[in-house]
């Protein structure tokens, strides 16, 4: 008898072993490692015999290690996706299809508006390829006591082109001698200072089919506008001027006004400003051509392999790493979480907390959104410091003055044209 309940034992020790599953999970958020291990045992708690082993690397060494795992078909079983890759990932194969498992998902709950990003094809009706963290866009900031020192209404809903140039030159200011000692504006070719005016406009960079770059009129209206504000109106000051500084501290250290740029900004802009001034956001101004607001965000994402053996395991991990169950105090400020009882929660801690209305945010994410993410965006779109390549580096050279605007645009639409050929050979 007692061999016969050892054997059964034994059976049963087996049946538990070979029952156990194995999720690997790697980020780009070292940051928050203690955070993320307690939401570990969480899930690992709530599913017995499932083990979660994570890794986390910052974004430079990520990405790297992510290539290099995916060529050699060695990709974990769920991991952090970027807005500006997943074309490229999904359209090579190495992205799981989720839709299967969103059945019963209650989008209510979330912030559905980022998902067209995760969505193949983009839109609301393409299958789900990975499941926002949170997402970002960019917004107008602002500097309040500037503008009260210069009598200049803040920025509000309607605020016009025109009445955001009236703004810049009464922003910016010049000593006795000439030299400004404050912009009105700020801005060079990076993605997150051009398309939200380009979209605020209605215009278009990429063609229907996001197969190749076609800018368009209402496009090249709003780079016309940009270009002008540094090299005609003289508000703003060209990306040579500020090789010395951070572009993401000009705002903070007091050299500009006003700025566009990405929200999570807003974690920097507490950091340098502290209490030196006030400032607010606000929405980027909509142009002439537009007749509503469209807004520009994108989300960071956690994906699964399509080679991962615990699909429907990783997926269930997905939804709980996306979810209320992360806490409110592990987003960075300004990115706004998946989840709105989350967001809710950020607002009722930061209530105290520069920008007073942070939560313009909510409202922008409810605007129809649009990118420009294609496959090989990164390389098209020249996305690095200012002096890169592709639109960011010919874009730098237009306020620099060194080229004129429409020479700029041929360049980097045959540049990008190239690089979509090798992805899209008939567009």
């Amino acid at each position: 008898m007692k061999f016969r309940v050892l054997a059964i034992a034994v059976s049963l020790g087996l049946l538990g072993f070979a029952s156990a599953q194995t999720l690997r999970y790697f980020s780009w958020e070292p940051n928050i490692t203690e955070q993320t291990n307690a939401l570990i045992q969480q899930f690992e708690a709530a599913h017995p015999g499932v083990k979660v082993q994570f890794e986390a690397d910052p974004p430079n060494q990520y990405w790297p290690k992510m290539s290099a795992l995916a060529a050699a078909h060695k990709l974990p079983d769920v991991f952090y996706m970027s807005s500006g890759y997943i074309d490229e990932w999904q359209s090579n194969g190495l992205l799981a299809d989720l839709q299967p498992f969103t059945k019963s998902v209650d989008w209510s709950q979330y912030f559905t508006g980022v998902l067209s990003t995760a969505r193949f094809p983009h839109g609301a009706s393409g299958d789900l390829y990975a499941v926002p963290i949170d997402w970002v866009g960019p917004v107008l900031y602002y500097n309040k006591d500037a503008f009260d020192k210069a009598g200049v209404p803040y920025p509000s809903a309607g605020w016009t082109w025109n009445d955001f140039l009236d703004a810049a030159k009464k922003l910016t200011v010049r000593d006795a001698s000439g030299k400004v000692t404050q912009w009105g504006f700020w801005a060079y070719g990076r993605y997150a200072h051009i398309e939200p005016w380009i979209f605020q406009n209605d215009g278009h960079v990429l063609n229907a089919a996001r197969t190749r770059i076609q800018v368009d009129a209402n496009a090249k209206a709003a780079m016309q506008f940009l270009t002008d504000l540094v090299n005609v109106e003289k508000v703003a000051p060209t990306p040579k001027l500020m090789s010395g500084v951070n572009q993401q501290d000009v705002f903070p250290q007091g050299l500009a006004a006003m700025w566009v740029d990405g929200s999570w900004n807003i974690a920097n802009n507490r950091k340098i400003i502290g209490d030196k001034f006030h400032w607010d956001i606000a929405m980027v101004p909509r142009g002439p051509a537009a007749s509503s607001d469209t807004a520009y965000t994108w989300p960071d994402m956690m994906a699964v392999s399509a080679t991962s053996k615990n699909k429907e395991l990783a997926w269930e991990f997905v939804q709980f790493m996306t979810g209320t169950a992360r806490p409110a105090d592990t987003y960075l400020a300004g990115t706004v979480p998946f989840a709105k009882a989350t967001e809710e929660t950020v607002l009722k801690n930061d209530a105290a907390l520069q920008p007073a209305h942070e939560s313009q945010l909510l409202d922008i994410g409810k605007l129809p959104s649009r990118t420009t993410f294609t496959p090989k965006w990164s390389e098209w779109r020249g996305y690095s410091a200012a002096g890169g390549g592709g639109m960011n580096g010919e874009l730098d050279k237009v306020f620099n003055g060194q080229e004129s605007l429409a020479d700029a645009i041929a360049s980097f639409t045959s540049y990008g044209n190239q690089v979509l050929a090798r992805v899209y050979p008939n567009p």
